[in-house]
């Protein structure tokens, strides 16, 4: 009874701004929420052959095959290799208590075995560790942000299960160089990209093509190297260094186009093939039931003996399930996805999206932005952290990565990239407070202006604007950096004397 009373009184307390159409919360963060920003090796360092750093499967690609990158490369983006101390001071100035950044692994294992040690790259992490920790900024490492070295990629990648061993030994050096001093890691950022469109598409690196087959081998490789890392730290680690390891995924929310069950059945179907791809094996031990139940039967129609997707021994099960200390979620957009009848068998072969068999749209009314599939839903937020947490038993989870897209001339963006973080925090923050979400943390995308994959530098997403012609590299604040420094200092969406404790 007095937990109903206090709750009915504190939403009484709060009130809401209006923002356009939508609304904006006037709570005020926990004091022990952790704001930051986020970014990764190969699109902010530059540097790619720099003090013995070797080649990485984006270095390769970029020079191989420059269409696919919009003739732009990562040979220098914004030269955080030898800006890092400016890059501190920024982080340091705007306040945030977290720093999210990827260890690019041929910089430090150049061939990417453990015999190939690159001192100048251990030592850069180092300083870097260093100086965050310094300005009472924690790191929160990734260890593999899509950059393999090319020397594994030509060993077969993510293709053979090789790399289960590989990276375990990659992860033992990085727990033993920085593990005294890093107390959260990510293993994997982006599974799915890595998998559905570094080895299904090929849109991306190392640009293998193999829908519907070799993503799921890769998939399946990466899960079962992510826990036999997990397990490393765990047994061997963990007492000492007292630390948090974990997987970063990526999904859009998915609303059902309409109240029809077959509708709210494609979205969660959606769901649990892009989260729940990732989610449920390093969780529950296994894919989830919808994934293993429709390849296996699209398999077997498409003439193959076995499953398209790999299946995990007792052996393995019992090494992925539970191994995740938190969870964590990167999340843009937002779509709506409607039933459709069954996709036929083609002569052309399986894909994932043929494996989901729904119909996946943004409606044109939604906020665009300049890319084609990125529009503002700022609810969709709300509805995707809720979903994990009701998934997978209320844990804590951070969002790892969130931010705007524009075509990086705008300096004054208050009212885009300011007021697109400010949406989707208010409902975030909804999420924690109304939903009782144990959400912890949010980390920015990004500081700085950067190197955007397939799009180059045509697009940005950055509080800091960087100047790519002047080979100085100068940062420059954005209307949006400002904004970003008074939420993470006040802890508040709108003015702090509006501000409700």
């Amino acid at each position: 009874m007095f937990q109903r009373t206090f709750l009915i009184l504190y939403c009484l307390a709060v009130s809401y701004v209006i923002a356009d159409d939508y609304v904006v919360s006037n709570r005020r963060f926990p004091k022990d929420f952790k704001f930051g920003t986020a970014s990764a090796a190969y699109q902010i360092e530059g540097g790619w052959d720099a003090d013995g750093k070797g080649e990485n499967i984006w270095d390769r690609s970029t020079h191989l095959y420059p269409e696919k990158n919009s003739y732009q490369n990562g040979d220098v983006a914004c030269d955080s290799y030898n800006k890092w101390e400016e890059d501190v001071a920024l982080l340091k100035d705007m306040g945030v208590n977290t720093y999210r950044f990827s260890i690019a692994w041929s910089r430090v294992l150049p061939t990417g075995f453990v015999n190939s040690s690159n001192s100048a790259g251990i030592e850069y992490y180092k300083k870097l560790i260093a100086a965050l920790k310094e300005n009472n900024i924690e790191p929160l490492v990734t260890m593999h942000h899509w950059d393999i070295p090319t020397y594994l990629e030509d060993l077969g990648g993510f293709l053979t299960a090789e790399m289960q061993t590989w990276f375990v030994d990659y992860a033992r050096f990085l727990f033993e160089n920085f593990g005294d001093d890093v107390k959260e890691w990510i293993t994997f950022n982006e599974p799915k990209q890595t998998c559905e469109h570094g080895y299904g598409s090929g849109a991306l690196a190392p640009n293998i093509q193999g829908p519907g087959t070799k993503d799921y081998i890769c998939g399946h490789n990466l899960i079962i190297a992510h826990g036999k890392a997990y397990r490393l730290y765990e047994n061997e680690f963990k007492a000492k260094q007292g630390g948090r390891v974990t997987m970063v995924i990526d999904s859009n929310w998915f609303e059902p186009a309409s109240d029809l069950d077959a509708d709210k059945e494609a979205a969660e179907r959606n769901l649990l093939f892009t989260y729940g791809w990732f989610g449920h094996p390093i969780n529950f031990g296994d894919y989830p039931d919808i994934m293993k139940e429709r390849i296996a039967n699209r398999s077997a129609q498409e003439g193959y003996e076995s499953s398209r997707l790999p299946t995990f021994t007792e052996e393995e099960k019992a090494i992925i399930n539970g191994t995740v200390d938190f969870m964590c979620v990167n999340i843009y957009t937002s779509s709506m996805a409607a039933a459709i009848s069954e996709p036929d068998i083609v002569p052309l072969g399986p894909s994932r999206d043929l494996d989901i068999g729904t119909n996946v749209y943004q409606p044109d009314d939604w906020e665009p932005t300049v890319t084609s599939w990125f529009k503002v839903v700022p609810w969709g937020a709300r509805k995707l952290v809720k979903w994990i947490s009701d998934q997978y038993g209320q844990p804590e989870i951070i969002v790892t990565e969130n931010g705007y897209h524009d075509n990086g001339t705008v300096i004054h963006d208050l009212e885009t990239r300011g007021r697109y973080h400010k949406l989707y925090l208010s409902n975030l923050q909804d999420a924690l407070y109304l939903d009782n979400v144990n959400l912890t943390g949010y980390m920015a995308w990004a500081l700085t202006d950067d190197f955007e994959w397939q799009y180059g530098y045509n697009i940005q997403l950055g509080l800091y604007q960087v100047n790519f012609t002047d080979p100085e590299r100068p940062r420059t604040a954005k209307d949006s950096a400002a904004f970003y420094k008074h939420v993470v200092t006040t802890r508040c969406l709108v003015e702090e004397s509006e501000c409700v404790d």
